[in-house]
């Protein structure tokens, strides 16, 4: 039992920095939402669509890299530190090529928005301008998180955090001198969120690349040449880990944009309740996907360092951990939930559906908790590939076509509305952490050897 605890507080201190940088992170698309709605409804709209396009471009570049973590962690506690610096190398030259296709992407988005139904042009061209000059973030935004999982890695997650909340704070007079036009900028409104967003983002990771130049601890993970070729090797190993995170982060962010597109002709008062009840429940999943995030460093470095029984130790001691943490806000989701929902809005019709469907998030958020640490736990096992399985079956093959028959049919029971999606998810999250707990344990029957030679692969 002692082994546990102790593994828990080192789990916790690993992941309470997380947590807070994923919290900025949430708040610089909040401010961004505010203070564009400050000049028009019509500017705050063009921010809502251009980043609907935006986070499954970025994310899936983002889920490419996140396959330096477990490399990184695995050399660490392997004593290889020597082998970390070529690795990080070559998730810079893999984020400026991800960062080339999502800039080509974002360039040409304007295709896609003027293709929507009844979409006002105003609405269109306001859009594109701010993915237009996001585009230019791109690089700045990938390259920080080269950076920040390199430091993740090796266990050091509290530079994420301070330098997420820096980029927080430097974004606010950001937005406020490009949105509203002040010391002789133009007022660009929605298409200031852009150029605000972009400048934050290089200056997040210039500030973490100092930070590691820096540091004592990084000293030793530094190449003689300021810069290095491209190693096939090195690049396809970081390419096929991070691939199946990459598509497993696209299924799981597009569909709840189809989810959104198939609520919206349901009503106001539909499209309101469910907005509310996902801004808050994913407000909620910042602390699971944190804690994901702390295992994958945990596992892979007690691989690096041998010991497959450790490593269970790190699994299964998250999975406790996020399992607690998520009762804990499920009964907070259900004590709350009427004066949660007052807090979005004030229409009695809206409160009332917005409060039935965070019941349903409150049964989800254990299952969403299991398989989000499970999907941590299989990075630091580097098994992606099951990753991308399990998310594709159970969002797209059972949540997704579950949640239509029951909000928009009666093939089984009266049209749901948006609660029948919710239910959908249910199922999908559901299947998915069955399935992640099932792959788990199978990896782990296996002999330790054959474990350790996966990790050090």
């Amino acid at each position: 039992m002692q082994k546990y605890l102790i593994e828990a507080r080192q789990l916790l201190a690993l992941a309470i920095p997380v947590i807070f940088a994923q919290v900025a992170q949430s708040a610089m698309g909040f401010v961004d939402t505010i203070m564009a709605g400050a000049v028009s409804a019509t500017d705050m709209a063009a921010v809502a669509v251009g980043t609907s396009i935006w986070l499954p471009a970025i994310l899936f570049g983002h889920g490419l890299l996140l396959s330096l973590t477990p490399v990184v962690a695995q050399y660490n506690g392997s004593g290889r530190r020597d082998r970390i610096a070529h690795q990080v190398r070559q998730a810079y030259w893999l984020a400026a090529v991800a960062a080339a296709v999502v800039m080509v992407l974002l360039y040409n988005a304007g295709f896609v928005i003027r293709s929507m139904h009844n979409i006002d042009p105003t609405l269109a061209d306001k859009a594109t301008g701010y993915l237009h000059a996001l585009l230019w973030g791109a690089p700045g935004y990938l390259f920080f998180q080269v950076a920040r999982n390199q430091c993740e890695g090796v266990a050091k997650t509290l530079p994420g955090m301070i330098i997420g909340f820096l980029g927080l704070m430097v974004n606010i007079p950001v937005n406020y001198i490009f949105i509203y036009g002040h010391f002789g900028m133009p007022a660009l409104g929605g298409v200031g969120c852009g150029v605000a967003t972009a400048s934050v983002y290089w200056v997040m990771f210039l500030v973490m690349k100092l930070w590691i130049r820096r540091a004592h601890s990084m000293r030793d993970i530094r190449l003689p040449t300021r810069l290095s070729a491209p190693d096939r090797s090195v690049l396809w190993r970081l390419f096929t880990l991070g691939l199946p995170v990459a598509l497993a982060l696209f299924f799981e962010v597009t569909l709840f944009a189809v989810v959104a597109l198939l609520v919206s002709p349901m009503g106001i008062v539909e499209v309101a309740g469910h907005q509310i009840a996902l801004n808050f429940s994913s407000l909620m999943f910042v602390m699971p996907l944190s804690l994901g995030v702390a295992t994958t460093i945990r596992v892979g470095f007690r691989l690096g360092q041998g010991s497959a029984g450790a490593a269970r130790v790190s699994a299964w001691t998250a999975q406790g951990v996020g399992i607690t943490m998520a009762c804990v806000t499920a009964l907070f989701t259900v004590m709350f939930r009427e004066q949660i929902a007052l807090l979005y809005n004030d229409n009695p019709a809206v409160v009332t559906l917005a409060a039935q469907l965070m019941l349903l998030a409150a049964v989800y958020q254990i299952s969403d908790s299991i398989q989000v640490i499970g999907s941590g736990i299989l990075r630091g096992y580097k098994d992606t590939r099951s990753i991308f399985f399990i998310t594709f079956t159970a969002y797209w093959v059972l949540g997704l076509p579950c949640g239509y028959v029951l909000a928009m049919t009666d093939w089984m029971v009266s049209p749901l509305g948006p609660a029948g999606f919710w239910i959908g998810f249910i199922i999908g999250l559901t299947s998915a952490a069955i399935m992640m707990v099932w792959r788990i344990r199978r990896l782990q029957r296996q002999p330790a050897e054959r474990i350790l030679a996966r990790a050090a692969h």
